[in-house]
């Protein structure tokens, strides 16, 4: 996500060079994060080009961040209580 988000579409083969992870690894996970909105491609010749989808990640972060205040409100009522 990182390589995709800071240098742009990619295939797998230029998101596998210099990394220790599998290009059918990669493949995976692309497919899984495809599978939940996160990223897309499109086929170009014989390759895949895969791009985050940016609105999808602002999506996802903002739910996060959300889920995150929750826990630390629960959390925040637990420690009262455990306290008193």
């Amino acid at each position: 996500m990182a390589r995709l988000g800071s240098a742009g579409p990619q295939s797998i083969a230029q998101l596998s060079e210099g990394s220790p992870v599998t290009r059918q690894a990669i493949t995976k996970h692309l497919n899984v994060l495809g599978g939940a909105g996160l990223v897309h491609s499109e086929k170009r010749g014989r390759e895949r080009i895969w791009e985050c989808d940016a609105a999808r990640l602002h999506d996802a972060g903002r739910f996060l961040a959300d889920v995150s205040n929750r826990w630390d409100d629960t959390l925040g009522r637990l420690k009262e209580y455990v306290e008193k």
